[in-house]
């Protein structure tokens, strides 16, 4: 062998790491490149650590609610606006990270794998974005949450556009707070990244695992002398109902019977209907990771099984995960995931991007699905009263999640059964008390917001 050729193999390992150097470098810059190149060191995109060459969001109706003006973000003319959809649209210093300016600051920057950062150069602004949130459905639902901290969230169940996202507390992004840490973290997007125990609203659940668990179920009636002894406690329930049927029970949200159906379920059961509609698994909505809502019955004794099925122990609930769940009911068993960005638009105006619906893996059966709908209906006709919900045909389901030394936690979740209405909403007001007050009056005001504008 002659040394041209020896030196020809000694190159070959040479060649090869170039070229897997190579490889490891594209592969990098098309995972990272967005994150890189939306650094805030990257002048071009940023001026004293603010997003300041951003393109503009408008809301689902063409309200502007953010855009640059002379290299500085500028918001909505209406406080109120502003302080609904803070944790949608976010603040210039990224600090939300599920607002848009956090959450899809690479879009807003208009960067892209093949061009880069260069529509900045050319255009001297990056993508605009339109959400499907409606500002005058946020501030609705902002105003009648009445200061109370909580999470609020509307979306159509049929394409998956989010149409209200409200968390409170909030702050006018026109003047922030000078110490964020007295606001009781401000911000956390309560509808994406907040926990609750659910109180009844997680009868719902039960309801359903007895649907597909026990054949004689829709029959069966239930005692319930307003308490109920098990092991070495007691369930206790806000009425004394006598004997009470299935449908009845979920309509009187009545304790002691939900408390015997979890007995005659069991935990595994229970388990395996909760696991099906996603509680402790990673959900996602449109790339913005969701709290996972976590149900663990596995070590519960009888007294901590009874109180699982009410909706109390040691469970906890994703507001956005609970309103998905009532989406699924609503459209008869299939789940879509929630997206908050309805189009997006290239600086010369050429729509690059529109949302599609995608399915979720929330699935309940058909014929389960229907009963749970018209039980959910009846808790409104029945129990709370169409006076309520004006021309919505709304099912629902209230709760008043019990907390050891505090007000309970006003909770509210429904879809409304008009066709031209296919909207879920789900309302978590802290510390209000019984979910028939603050939070059962939010959900009408948002949705009668997005009612009376005609916003799907």
């Amino acid at each position: 062998m002659n040394k041209t050729t020896r030196r020809g193999y000694a190159l070959i390992p040479v060649i090869l790491a170039f070229l897997a150097g190579t490889v490891i470098l594209i592969f990098q810059f098309a995972v990272h490149g967005a994150a890189w190149s939306s650094n805030r060191a990257n002048a071009h995109l940023f001026k004293s650590g603010s997003l300041s060459t951003a393109g503009t969001i408008f809301d689902t109706t063409g309200k502007t609610l953010a855009k640059t003006v002379n290299g500085k973000r500028v918001f909505n003319n209406s406080r109120a606006v502003r302080k609904a959809t803070l944790h949608v649209v976010g603040d210039p210093l990224g600090m939300i990270s599920t607002g848009a300016h956090a959450a899809y600051k690479s879009k807003l920057s208009g960067y892209s794998f093949i061009d880069g950062i260069y529509s900045i150069q050319k255009y001297g602004r990056g993508n605009d974005l339109t959400l499907a949130v409606s500002a005058d459905a946020c501030a609705a639902a902002w105003n009648a949450l009445g200061g109370y901290n909580g999470a609020v969230g509307v979306f159509n169940y049929k394409t998956g556009a989010l149409l209200c996202s409200v968390s409170a507390p909030s702050f006018d992004v026109n003047d922030p707070p000078s110490d964020p840490n007295k606001l009781d973290g401000v911000y956390l997007n309560r509808l994406f990244s907040g926990v609750y125990t659910p109180g009844s609203t997680m009868k719902i659940v039960t309801a359903l695992c007895a649907l597909e668990n026990i054949p004689d179920i829709e029959s069966r009636t239930f005692t319930c002398t307003g308490r109920m002894q098990v092991g070495g406690g007691e369930v206790v329930c806000m009425g004394t109902h006598g004997e009470i049927g299935f449908q009845k029970a979920l309509n009187k949200s009545c304790n002691c019977a939900f408390a015997q159906i979890a007995q005659l379920l069991g935990p595994e059961k229970l388990m395996a209907t909760a696991q099906s509609l996603g509680f402790n698994l990673p959900i996602k909505t449109d790339g913005i990771q969701l709290a996972i809502s976590s149900f663990d019955v596995r070590r519960a004794d009888a007294l901590g099984l009874s109180w699982a099925g009410v909706g109390q122990y040691d469970t906890l609930v994703n507001p956005c995960h609970m309103m998905m769940i009532a989406g699924a009911i609503a459209a008869g068993g299939q789940g879509v995931q929630p997206y908050v960005i309805r189009s997006m638009q290239s600086p010369s105006g050429v729509t690059i991007y529109k949302a599609m619906t995608r399915n979720s893996q929330i699935v309940i059966p058909a014929a389960n699905a229907q009963k749970l709908r018209q039980m959910l209906r009846t808790n409104v006709t029945e129990q709370y009263g169409d006076s309520r919900f004006p021309n919505l045909q709304m099912c629902g389901k209230t709760g008043t999640a019990e907390l050891d030394g505090k007000t309970s936690h006003s909770w509210f979740v429904g879809f409304s059964m008009r066709d031209d209405l296919p909207l879920a909403v789900v309302v978590v007001a802290e510390n209000a008390g019984s979910g028939a007050g603050v939070a059962m009056n939010t959900a009408n005001a948002v949705m009668q917001s997005l009612l009376y504008n005609k916003i799907r």
